[in-house]
């Protein structure tokens, strides 16, 4: 789409800040008003809309496209949603390590563990189970309870991450320990390439080029991550 507008604005309403293009609210694709919680996430929307140049370009502007899928989807589907995001315990990347080659493996315990103890184990209270075998791991109804309990607990800006985290990561632990414990963007996109990052280490990488395709899918996760990441402080 071309960019229509010249002037950006933001106005306090009654439950937030509306984005304003040449003085008339932005709205949704359901048509609904984007409406920001509070002034500094409408500043960064704000700034999203100024930083378009002749083509308005949807994945430059990760803070809207947050914001739309929260008063979209969000709002109209959350069960439907949290029951999605909550099957990805059980097939959680984390739950999955490899015992060969050896150092992945050795990697992968490196980055994983402390998500699985230093922050599941001690914020939940449960050990998760993993398994280098090709049998599904099932976790106990009470590790499931008690992470369904604390998801259906999120308001929805943060489900929104959670759920965003959790699909491009295919780790709701990722997801958890960045909306719940901090986790930084970088740390979690580490975690969730990191047999990719082997692999181009076992190759030779860095003298003969990374795939084109796991750069491009890197950049795209890291951004959303980071734009996650900021999000959360700003609420």
């Amino acid at each position: 789409m071309k960019r229509f507008y010249k002037l950006v604005s933001t106005e306090k309403v009654t439950d937030g800040y509306h984005i304003l293009l040449d003085g008339r609210p932005v709205k949704t694709k359901a048509k609904a008003f984007l409406c920001a919680a509070n002034a500094a996430i409408a500043d960064r929307l704000m700034q999203e809309w100024v930083d378009q140049a002749d083509d308005i370009v949807p994945d430059t502007m990760p803070f809207t496209q947050i914001l739309n899928t929260q008063i979209d989807r969000v709002s109209a589907e959350r069960d439907v949603m949290s029951a999605a995001v909550l099957k990805y315990l059980d097939t959680d990347l984390l739950c999955y390590p490899t015992d060969m080659p050896q150092d992945l493996a050795k990697q992968q315990h490196e980055s994983w563990q402390p998500f699985l103890d230093g922050f599941f184990k001690t914020v939940f209270g449960y050990e998760l189970q993993t398994t280098t075998a090709l049998a599904a791991v099932k976790h106990p109804a009470e590790v499931h309870k008690v992470v369904a309990d604390y998801v259906h607990g999120l308001d929805d800006a943060r489900f929104t991450i959670l759920q965003l985290v959790t699909s491009i990561s295919g780790s709701l632990i990722l997801a958890l320990a960045m909306v719940r414990g901090g986790a930084s963007a970088a740390s979690v996109l580490d975690a969730c390439f990191i047999e990719e990052t082997f692999k181009d280490a076992l190759y030779d990488a860095e003298k003969y080029g990374s795939d084109p395709m796991l750069e491009k899918s890197k950049k795209s996760a890291m951004q959303d991550f980071c734009a996650a990441e900021d999000y959360l402080a700003l609420l």
